[in-house]
């Protein structure tokens, strides 16, 4: 009766949070979090460079530093929306002062620091997610049932073309971080593209090989691969091809996946599955008419809307950390998106396809002689990065 109680208690009390970084997203993630939209969760400090950012949140705790906010002891949660490359650092130093955590997308630039920062989750009693949240829509969630279940059989290739991401050279002119070595680590996998190689790992799960040709500066003046064709190989024999830029208008966000049981189609907003009546392998077997195929039925998937996405990620935490919900988005998994990218990356600075596991330190070394000859940018702030120069030098 007495334990009973003290739960109940418990579970009443909100969780602090503290949000590191208030650009577009963390400015997003905190106010929906000050309008009481995540129950369970207490806007308590937000942290930024910017000291004039503060007036977006007047009632809330203001730090001019990640770090102050870690060390502070207002918050019981964190959730990091700093660029790419500080995600690490801030968020080993939550983890190790035994903070809950919520790193955006991607959770590191490069494998080698996805290692240190799960390696410094290990042993702590601490939440640990990402924000992948389009793992809330419920066309992926239909497709990974689809998957999951079997009614599609197996699949025997997958092609994705998301071009969708036209971005004009204005875009990479309004930030000294924006497609620079030195402040995103890439350009559209890196900055664009983490949510669709989460959604492909999460579906269709990692490859063995991959190859990829990533244009740098095919239509932008930027130093960042701008274009990108990636072929993925598995150990069952299917095969996968990722499309995407940011220079190509109207643009295109078409996942096909062909598997025994026919072909599904997600596109514009709708899921169609033409499914064979007979599995593919077994009527090519059995067929006695020399240019027959299965017969097919035409099916619409319903669903609706998008979900709730970042909300979504942000009600899971809280649940997770006061009732043990199953995370959607485990920061563990997220070191396989970063890995799908830096082995584009890497295959197409040598030419040849990359095996996975990839070797971490091999990237690392790469991305190092780019930051190197990166060019020179300003210092800018939180949602920016240091110059090249000085990033290279604390690499």
């Amino acid at each position: 009766m007495h334990g009973d109680f003290c739960y109940k208690v418990a579970m009443t009390k909100d969780v602090r949070v503290g949000i590191i970084g208030l650009g577009n997203m963390g400015s997003a993630h905190a106010r929906m979090i000050a309008e009481g939209k995540v129950p369970g969760l207490r806007l308590a400090a937000v942290a930024d460079v910017r000291a004039e950012v503060a007036e977006k949140f007047p009632e809330t705790t203001f730090f001019e530093s990640g770090s102050e906010l870690i060390r502070s002891g207002l918050v019981d949660a964190v959730v990091v929306c700093t660029p790419h490359f500080d995600h690490t650092r801030y968020g080993i130093e939550c983890l190790d002062a035994g903070l809950h955590l919520l790193v955006e997308k991607p959770i590191s630039v490069h494998k080698a620091d996805c290692e240190r920062l799960i390696k410094a989750s290990e042993g702590k009693d601490v939440v640990f997610a990402a924000m992948f949240n389009q793992r809330t829509d419920p066309a992926y969630k239909k497709l990974k049932h689809l998957i999951e279940s079997g009614e599609l059989g197996e699949i025997e290739r997958v092609q994705w073309t998301i071009t969708d991401w036209y971005r004009p050279d204005v875009y990479y002119s309004s930030g000294g971080w924006r497609a620079t070595w030195a402040g995103e680590g890439g350009g559209v996998l890196m900055n664009q593209c983490p949510h669709q190689l989460d959604l492909w790992q999460w579906l269709f799960g990692m490859p063995e090989t991959i190859w990829a040709e990533c244009q740098i500066g095919r239509f932008h003046d930027i130093e960042v691969e701008d274009s990108v064709t990636a072929v993925m190989k598995y150990s069952d024999g299917k095969r996968g091809v990722l499309i995407t830029t940011t220079g190509e208008a109207p643009g295109t966000n078409r996942l096909e996946v062909a598997c025994s049981r026919g072909r599904v189609v997600l596109e514009n907003g709708k899921i169609e599955w033409l499914r064979n009546e007979v599995e593919n392998r077994e009527f090519l077997r059995t067929t006695k008419n020399h240019f027959g195929k299965p017969d097919l039925w035409r099916i619409e998937i319903p669903f609706e809307n998008t979900g709730e996405q970042h909300l979504g990620v942000l009600k899971n935490f809280a649940k997770a950390i006061l009732e043990g919900e199953t995370l959607i988005a485990p920061a563990a998994e997220g070191m396989n998106s970063v890995e799908l990218c830096n082995a584009m990356l890497l295959s197409s600075a040598e030419g040849a396809e990359v095996r996975l596991p990839m070797d971490s330190v091999r990237y690392e070394r790469l991305l190092k002689e780019r930051i190197a000859a990166s060019k020179p940018k300003e210092k800018v702030d939180e949602q920016g990065a240091v110059d090249s120069e000085e990033f290279a030098k604390s690499f």
